[in-house]
């Protein structure tokens, strides 16, 4: 399949230019150039004006459309996650399980594998965030499912076989060799749910650690005489860190700090994101838990946060709203970012010669209008 984008605002690594079309053959982009050069004989789709986007990668979905994926670890739960977070601009995400037994781990993996054979549209892996966390810092996890990372563990988080692994886990709780050990595998190992001190996390981070989930949240804090996670965190010019920019789990104020201490092409967007994001849930339950829907955000019965009522498109309103971001900065981080993040910076989070064509379109106000999965159109967001 061969077409052409014209008529849109490109994003591309000069920032929104007019003028350009994008040429799109076999899934890829072939060319992005002045729109009498690129744009001849092909068909071609007029985009009005309308802002033409890398498309977004989600590296922390835990549900949507109604979907659990921890209830439902199966392909046909990950593909209604997929569908229904591409009306937001997703065209790349990791499925998430939260802390749960490893035969629950084992059907995740199982059923991502079977995702990613199938080709299924946006799936890039699977993120398996615990069980080796820490019971101090747990949030909304079930600490009766926490355990050690052994050996057993070791060979299921290293068995997908396909697509990106991504697991975070608490350093203190896991043994430095083990980190390498999964680092050495090709597994992203991320921090978070973690009280470790700042010693600790330095030690983990020379060992293979090269990321943390959801900065700030459910990690020890920094403080005037121990720097914890969150200083690691900050000091760190090299670590990747996801932000959850929904006005809830972190104030804007002190995001707007950490963007001033390192670079904010390390920052990344991620949702957090449950299954309430897609459809009209008000309420779910979560391992045994009833959660809520409540201004905006997901709480159990103690007022806890459970994940996020956020979306992608959303969170790159919100990181341009609340941070001050400019609009080419806050997609980055949502696509280029992530993608860097995972080691798929080669073929996703750009619009350029040679990128896979997953693109987004958007009005002014970031809101979806259509979005393209390796240059197949998907419909979601016209038809969501």
């Amino acid at each position: 399949m061969e077409f052409v984008l014209i008529n849109g605002r490109v994003l591309t690594d000069r920032g929104l230019e007019d003028g350009l079309a994008v040429r799109v053959q076999g899934g890829r982009i072939a060319a992005v150039g002045p729109q009498a050069e690129v744009g001849a004989g092909a068909p071609a789709r007029d985009l009005a004006g309308g802002l033409l986007l890398p498309g977004f990668i989600d590296t922390q979905v835990n549900g949507g459309g109604g979907v659990l994926f921890n209830e439902q670890p199966t392909p046909e739960g990950i593909a209604r996650i997929g569908a229904a977070h591409r009306r937001f601009g997703t065209t790349g995400f990791l499925p998430t399980l939260i802390s749960d037994d490893l035969s629950t781990v084992e059907q995740a993996i199982g059923a991502t594998r079977q995702a990613l054979a199938a080709r299924a549209p946006g799936v890039l892996g699977l993120h398996i965030e615990g069980p080796f966390l820490n019971a101090r810092r747990k949030g909304i996890h079930d600490a009766s499912k926490f355990r050690s990372l052994d050996d057993a563990a070791f060979a299921l988080l290293t068995s997908l076989g396909a697509g990106r692994t991504l697991v975070t886990l608490a350093p203190e709780a896991s043994p430095v060799e083990m980190i390498q050990r999964l680092a050495a595998a090709g597994v992203v190992v991320a921090a978070g749910h973690t009280n470790a001190t700042y010693a600790t996390m330095r030690n983990a981070l020379a060992h293979g650690l090269t990321g943390f989930t959801h900065l700030f949240n459910a990690m020890s804090p920094l403080t005037s005489r121990e720097p914890g996670a969150v200083g690691a965190a900050l000091e760190s010019q090299e670590a990747w860190a996801g932000v959850v920019v929904d006005g809830k789990h972190v104030d804007p104020v002190v995001l707007r700090l950490a963007l001033r201490c390192r670079p904010v092409a390390k920052f990344m967007l991620v949702t957090d994101a449950m299954p309430c994001v897609g459809s009209d849930q008000a309420s779910f339950m979560l391992q045994g838990k009833h959660i809520s829907v409540r201004n905006g955000a997901c709480y159990d019965d103690h007022g806890t946060l459970a994940g996020s009522n956020l979306d992608m498109a959303s969170a790159v309103r919100n990181a341009v709203r609340m941070l001050g971001l400019d609009l080419p900065t806050a997609v980055r981080m949502a696509s280029q970012s992530p993608a860097e993040f995972l080691g798929l910076g080669g073929e996703l989070g750009r619009i350029a010669t040679g990128y896979r064509a997953d693109l987004v379109l958007a009005d002014d106000d970031l809101n979806v209008i259509d979005t393209w999965i390796d240059g197949l159109d998907t419909g979601a967001a016209a038809h969501g």
